[in-house]
Protein backbone atom coordinates (compact mmCIF):
# COMPACT_ATOMS: atom_id res chain seq x y z
CA UNK A 1 0.00 0.00 0.00
CA UNK A 2 1.07 3.17 -0.48
CA UNK A 3 0.14 6.59 1.48
CA UNK A 4 -2.39 9.04 -0.07
CA UNK A 5 -0.33 11.74 0.53
CA UNK A 6 3.03 12.52 2.17
CA UNK A 7 1.42 14.35 5.38
CA UNK A 8 4.29 14.06 7.31
CA UNK A 9 6.71 16.18 4.49
CA UNK A 10 3.89 18.62 3.90
CA UNK A 11 4.75 21.49 5.73
CA UNK A 12 0.99 21.71 6.98
CA UNK A 13 0.73 18.25 8.01
CA UNK A 14 4.52 18.96 10.14
CA UNK A 15 2.96 21.74 11.90
CA UNK A 16 -0.05 19.84 12.52
CA UNK A 17 1.88 17.03 13.74
CA UNK A 18 4.56 19.20 15.87
CA UNK A 19 1.62 20.49 18.02
CA UNK A 20 -0.41 16.99 18.40
CA UNK A 21 3.19 15.90 19.69
CA UNK A 22 3.79 18.74 21.79
CA UNK A 23 -0.12 18.03 23.36
CA UNK A 24 1.28 14.18 24.16
CA UNK A 25 4.43 15.54 25.90
CA UNK A 26 1.91 17.45 28.13
CA UNK A 27 0.38 14.03 29.58
CA UNK A 28 4.03 12.54 30.25
CA UNK A 29 4.24 13.41 33.92
CA UNK A 30 0.43 11.91 34.20
CA UNK A 31 0.26 9.88 37.12
CA UNK A 32 -1.86 6.66 35.23
CA UNK A 33 -0.99 3.39 35.96
CA UNK A 34 1.89 1.70 33.83
CA UNK A 35 0.96 0.07 30.90
CA UNK A 36 -2.51 1.77 30.95
CA UNK A 37 -1.55 4.35 28.12
CA UNK A 38 -0.78 1.69 25.93
CA UNK A 39 -3.89 -0.44 25.97
CA UNK A 40 -5.34 2.84 25.12
CA UNK A 41 -3.53 3.73 23.06
CA UNK A 42 -3.64 0.20 21.02
CA UNK A 43 -7.58 -0.46 21.58
CA UNK A 44 -8.63 3.11 19.80
CA UNK A 45 -6.24 2.30 17.24
CA UNK A 46 -8.08 -1.45 16.72
CA UNK A 47 -10.85 0.30 16.65
CA UNK A 48 -10.44 2.77 14.10
CA UNK A 49 -8.29 0.38 11.95
CA UNK A 50 -5.10 2.34 11.85
CA UNK A 51 -2.24 -0.07 11.22
CA UNK A 52 0.49 2.32 11.43
CA UNK A 53 -0.49 3.31 15.11
CA UNK A 54 -1.21 -0.29 15.76
CA UNK A 55 2.20 -1.18 14.77
CA UNK A 56 3.92 1.27 16.74
CA UNK A 57 1.97 1.14 20.08
CA UNK A 58 1.81 -2.49 20.26
CA UNK A 59 5.76 -2.65 19.50
CA UNK A 60 6.40 -0.04 22.22
CA UNK A 61 4.14 -1.80 24.59
CA UNK A 62 6.14 -5.09 23.89
CA UNK A 63 9.19 -3.21 24.22
CA UNK A 64 8.29 -1.63 27.69
CA UNK A 65 7.60 -5.20 28.92
CA UNK A 66 4.11 -5.96 28.12
CA UNK A 67 3.23 -9.80 27.40
CA UNK A 68 2.42 -11.15 24.30
CA UNK A 69 -1.09 -12.20 25.64
CA UNK A 70 -2.14 -9.19 26.86
CA UNK A 71 -1.30 -7.59 23.46
CA UNK A 72 -3.47 -10.26 21.79
CA UNK A 73 -6.30 -9.86 24.41
CA UNK A 74 -7.19 -6.12 24.07
CA UNK A 75 -9.31 -6.74 21.56
CA UNK A 76 -11.43 -8.90 23.65
CA UNK A 77 -10.77 -7.18 27.02
CA UNK A 78 -13.82 -7.95 28.29
CA UNK A 79 -13.44 -11.87 28.85
CA UNK A 80 -9.91 -11.37 29.27
CA UNK A 81 -9.17 -12.46 32.68
CA UNK A 82 -5.31 -10.90 32.36
CA UNK A 83 -6.62 -7.07 32.59
CA UNK A 84 -7.17 -5.60 36.26
CA UNK A 85 -10.32 -3.60 37.20
CA UNK A 86 -8.75 -0.46 36.52
CA UNK A 87 -7.17 -1.16 33.37
CA UNK A 88 -11.13 -2.52 32.24
CA UNK A 89 -12.54 0.85 33.30
CA UNK A 90 -10.15 2.74 31.10
CA UNK A 91 -10.44 0.25 28.19
CA UNK A 92 -14.24 1.01 28.05
CA UNK A 93 -13.69 4.90 28.51
CA UNK A 94 -11.18 4.44 25.50
CA UNK A 95 -14.17 2.29 23.39
CA UNK A 96 -16.90 4.77 24.51
CA UNK A 97 -14.81 7.91 24.23
CA UNK A 98 -13.66 6.52 20.45
CA UNK A 99 -17.22 5.44 19.36
CA UNK A 100 -18.94 8.66 20.32
CA UNK A 101 -21.21 8.43 17.40
CA UNK A 102 -22.32 4.80 17.20
CA UNK A 103 -25.28 6.74 19.87
CA UNK A 104 -24.50 6.16 23.44
CA UNK A 105 -21.86 8.63 24.05
CA UNK A 106 -20.21 7.64 27.32
CA UNK A 107 -22.62 6.41 29.25
CA UNK A 108 -22.68 7.72 33.03
CA UNK A 109 -21.86 3.83 34.08
CA UNK A 110 -18.95 3.84 32.22
CA UNK A 111 -17.45 6.96 33.65
CA UNK A 112 -18.44 5.92 37.04
CA UNK A 113 -16.37 2.92 36.37
CA UNK A 114 -13.29 4.64 35.36
CA UNK A 115 -14.19 7.68 38.33
CA UNK A 116 -13.78 4.62 40.42
CA UNK A 117 -10.13 4.06 39.82
CA UNK A 118 -8.90 7.19 39.28
CA UNK A 119 -8.13 10.46 40.64
CA UNK A 120 -9.52 13.68 38.44
CA UNK A 121 -5.84 14.34 37.23
CA UNK A 122 -5.57 10.90 36.10
CA UNK A 123 -9.02 10.84 34.18
CA UNK A 124 -7.69 14.02 32.59
CA UNK A 125 -5.20 12.12 31.20
CA UNK A 126 -6.90 9.06 29.59
CA UNK A 127 -9.54 11.73 28.32
CA UNK A 128 -6.78 13.51 26.75
CA UNK A 129 -4.86 10.13 25.40
CA UNK A 130 -7.77 8.82 23.89
CA UNK A 131 -8.33 12.43 22.33
CA UNK A 132 -4.95 12.21 20.86
CA UNK A 133 -5.21 9.09 19.72
CA UNK A 134 -8.62 9.25 18.10
CA UNK A 135 -6.72 12.58 16.34
CA UNK A 136 -3.35 10.46 15.09
CA UNK A 137 -5.80 7.70 13.73
CA UNK A 138 -7.75 9.31 11.64
CA UNK A 139 -4.64 11.13 10.39
CA UNK A 140 -3.24 7.96 9.58
CA UNK A 141 -5.85 6.24 8.64
CA UNK A 142 -7.90 9.05 5.95
CA UNK A 143 -3.86 9.05 4.52
CA UNK A 144 -3.03 5.45 4.58
CA UNK A 145 0.26 5.42 6.19
CA UNK A 146 1.57 2.36 5.57
CA UNK A 147 2.22 0.03 8.76
CA UNK A 148 4.87 -2.50 9.32
CA UNK A 149 8.17 -1.09 9.47
CA UNK A 150 8.22 0.87 13.05
CA UNK A 151 11.31 0.05 15.32
CA UNK A 152 10.18 0.34 19.23
CA UNK A 153 11.31 3.85 20.34
CA UNK A 154 11.47 5.77 16.71
CA UNK A 155 9.50 8.60 17.66
CA UNK A 156 9.84 9.00 21.20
Amino acid sequence: MEARLDYYSNPVGAKFQKYLNSAGRALDDASLPEGIPNLVLIRASQINGCGVCLDMHTKDAAHAGETAVRLAMVAAWREAAVFTEAEKAALALTEAGTRLADGDGVRDDVWEAARGHFDEDQLVALVSIIALINAYNRMNAISQIPAGSYEPGKWT
